[in-house]
């Protein structure tokens, strides 16, 4: 900007505050046109690294499935499958929550899980099903919520295009939105209602129901606790979201962050606003940065720094009291 711009910008509040507004819409719009380039290109059918082209499939089985009633009455849903034989999914229009239940008895914890996508499609694999099974594995109930996504070409090649306009930085009908959609947003909301309601036949607390995204699911993440009023989680743990500046309520509760230090979304943010808005608040933050691992890490490669990132989440839920009973949840 012009010195001239500058003076006037400072001279008056007003335009100042929009300006920074234009900012911050900017660099979120970045972060997830550039977790469509980490997500989407299993969704596209453009080759990944191997060099083998993803499928269009049937969707797959998907016991323990319940459909939110934020759903609307048609499904467009679109299945694909990866090189390395893992579900993504695009054009949901029937959110839903798959429970994965550990073999014994349940911690009085619970966890929903938001996969990431750009919005546009969602790794339910990846930041679904595989981090859900490591909780049920530890003893903590596990819900995999599949939310509604914003429409794509239904048309497999039209799809692939328009992909491909929108990461050249063309016109593009495909457009990642500046923060979490409504219909997210309702959906994320409609689970916690849905896994507290339902708490006792689960065997869990329903004052002990968390949730966790990746990615775009992060940012979901960060939006229940900032709109969620009474609906809001009781913990929360957004993996590689936007580290961007939160509103954060009174009753905020804890948060645990993981991010990888060469994380595209921590390239285009200055500082780390997203923990200082946490502690500006007095409340409880965890946060972990790995020198390595990118962007969409998931569960992390088997021997890898990052893969710690689970073990480290299940150690902080048990300092924060989560995995054990208390007289007060009896």
């Amino acid at each position: 900007m012009a010195p001239a711009a500058l003076d006037l910008c400072n001279a008056n509040p007003l335009l100042m505050k929009k300006r920074m507004r234009l900012i911050r819409y900017r660099k979120i719009r970045l972060a997830l046109t550039g977790a469509c380039l980490a997500v989407l290109a299993p969704l596209s059918g453009v080759q990944a690294q191997s060099g083998i082209p993803t499928e269009t499939v049937a969707a797959p089985a998907q016991p323990n499935t319940v459909v939110l009633p934020t759903a609307e009455k048609v499904d467009r849903e679109i299945w694909h499958l990866n090189e390395t034989g893992r579900y993504a999914v695009r054009n949901v229009t029937q959110p839903t929550l798959t429970a994965f239940r550990p073999v014994g008895k349940p911690s009085p914890a619970s966890v929903i899980i938001a996969p990431g996508g750009a919005f546009l499609g969602l790794e339910m694999d990846k930041e679904g099903w595989e981090v859900a099974r490591w909780f049920a594995n530890h003893g903590v109930t596990a819900f995999v919520l599949k939310y509604r996504t914003l429409p794509t070409p239904p048309d497999q090649k039209l799809f692939v295009s328009e992909l491909d306009k929108m990461i050249s930085g063309q016109k593009s009908v495909l457009s990642p939105p500046s923060d979490t959609p409504a219909q997210a947003l309702a959906d994320g909301l409609a689970a916690l209602r849905y896994v507290r309601h339902h708490a006792a036949e689960y065997g869990i607390v329903p004052s002990r129901v968390g949730f966790m995204g990746f990615s775009a699911g992060g940012f979901l993440s960060r939006s229940v606790v900032e709109k969620g009023a009474a609906d809001k989680p009781d913990f929360v743990a957004p993996i590689y979201p936007n580290m961007g500046p939160m509103v954060v309520p009174a009753d905020a509760p804890p948060m645990f962050v993981a991010i990888a230090a060469d994380d595209f979304l921590l390239a285009r943010q200055t500082g780390l606003p997203l923990l200082e808005s946490y502690r500006a608040k007095g409340k409880s933050i965890e946060f972990h940065l790995f020198s390595s691992g990118g962007h969409g890490f998931g569960a992390g490669p088997v021997g890898s720094p990052e893969e710690s990132w689970l073990d480290l989440m299940y150690l902080w839920m048990r300092t924060q009291g989560l995995l054990t009973m208390q007289n007060k949840d009896k």
